[in-house]
């Protein structure tokens, strides 16, 4: 049976029909998700309960050096655990003590599930159940699944988020309406965003995950929430289900859409539309500004880009609408349509869409189309830059501070860089 045509799937109805693959594909693990996680909150600890390999995966992936001590470690799996010969919750429990005793900055626990814990069904959520009992209420000790068989690594923030959603108080009935900053962004975009809220004199603020883990904010049906980042649909549900109403948005990437995820929050506590362009305008103009200079070089470029992290719609939306590029291709691992609509919505309907992957179909689709430029995973880039191809890592917009008006030149860059590069190596030759 040969592939289905993207095109006739796809465009005219974007994303209504997109082109459903669900054939190989290739993604990084779920546990890489803690190298950002941990730096974000500051007294918490991700114990990964895996094997050797996910200890090397999170040692390579985050340059740890030999003598830091970071605030993520592995209990590793042994042969004797797996052979019945060692009780593996009691190998936990005494893991967990040892590392209490010696990190006593330690607040939150987090024991992170990985592909051999789920494998032989060891049970993480009693764990941190019972261990909570032993170490609260000076240490909290919470779980969620890291693990590699998840669709996308983004989806570990997505679980360790719904964990905490779960964990967070009830918010009193007297309390007044409060804003919910949900996904996981540098400090200094946060300290941005919050500057900007409270010169819009929106003063209930808080974000997930905070820094600490005594800072969780409390919710309730008062609590209007906005997302930061879009990969985070089991939270979406879960602060729902917790009465939290959810404020509809494009991403906060580049000027137009940091502006319209700020007016939309500002609609929702009522700040007057000239307040609004006042306390913006300043940052439009310099986001406007440091786009320039990037729009030459993207302009009119055709842009492919693979499934790798949920980031990619909004970051189609961005090429296009703020840069000039041309986005051949769309790829999601998953589309969650709630999430990804303000984004669609900006986009033209010739833009193709696929949701999932079949890997090797979609190579064949990206070679005929010959983009001048391939958005994917670092397992693609390598191949595809020996064929001559320009690539940019897809991991690499997870990792940099990519939100905010101060930032949409940063990220403008992240697309020209590889195009620039490759336009000195084919002079040189």
């Amino acid at each position: 049976m040969s592939a289905p045509d993207l095109k006739s799937a796809a465009c005219g109805s974007s994303p209504a029909a997109p082109l459903r693959e669900r054939g190989q594909h290739e993604v990084f693990c779920g546990l890489t998700s803690i190298i950002w996680l941990h730096r974000k909150m500051q007294d918490a600890f991700f114990l990964i309960v895996g094997s050797r390999t996910c200890a090397h995966l999170m040692q390579s992936a985050a340059g740890v050096m030999i003598f830091a001590e970071p605030r993520f470690g592995t209990a590793i799996i042994e042969e004797r655990d797996l052979a019945g010969m060692a009780d593996m919750n009691d190998e936990l429990d005494s893991v967990v003590d040892r590392l209490l005793a010696r990190r006593p900055d330690i607040k939150m626990l987090v024991l992170v599930g990985s592909c051999p814990s789920e494998v032989i069904k060891l049970d993480l959520d009693r764990a941190a159940q019972r261990l909570n009992k032993v170490h609260a209420p000076d240490r909290r000790v919470l779980s969620y699944s890291g693990s590699g068989i998840e669709t996308t690594f983004t989806q570990g923030e997505d679980n360790f988020l719904t964990a905490l959603v779960r964990d967070m108080p009830v918010k009193s009935e007297t309390a007044p309406a409060s804003l919910l900053v949900v996904g996981a962004m540098a400090d200094v975009v946060e300290d941005q965003f919050e500057r900007i809220f409270r010169s819009l004199g929106i003063e209930n603020v808080a974000f997930l995950p905070a820094r600490r883990s005594t800072e969780l904010a409390s919710i309730g049906p008062d609590t209007r929430y906005i997302l930061a980042q879009p990969y985070l649909g089991t939270t979406v549900t879960e602060l729902e289900r917790r009465g939290a109403q959810r404020i509809e948005a494009p991403m906060p990437l580049g000027e137009e859409g940091t502006t319209l995820w700020l007016r939309a929050v500002a609609d929702t506590f009522g700040v007057p539309a000239e307040k609004f362009d006042a306390i913006t305008g300043p940052g439009r103009e310099r986001a406007r500004k440091a786009l320039t200079h990037y729009r030459e070089h993207l302009e009119g470029r055709r842009i492919f880009l693979f499934p790798d992290s949920q980031l990619e719609p909004a970051i189609a939306r961005f090429l296009h609408r703020e840069t000039g590029a041309e986005i051949v291709e769309v790829g999601t691992p998953f589309l969650h349509r709630r999430i990804t609509q303000p984004e669609f919505d900006l986009l033209p309907d010739s833009v193709g869409v696929s949701e999932g992957q079949d890997v090797d179909k979609q190579i064949e689709r990206c070679r005929a189309a010959n983009p001048d430029l391939i958005v994917c995973g670092m397992g693609l880039g390598n191949p595809f830059e020996a064929e001559g191809r320009a690539t940019k890592w897809s991991i690499e917009l997870v990792f940099s501070p990519i939100h905010g008006y101060e930032q949409a030149g940063d990220l403008a860059e992240l697309f020209a860089r590889p195009l620039s590069r490759r336009a000195v190596l084919e002079v040189a030759v």
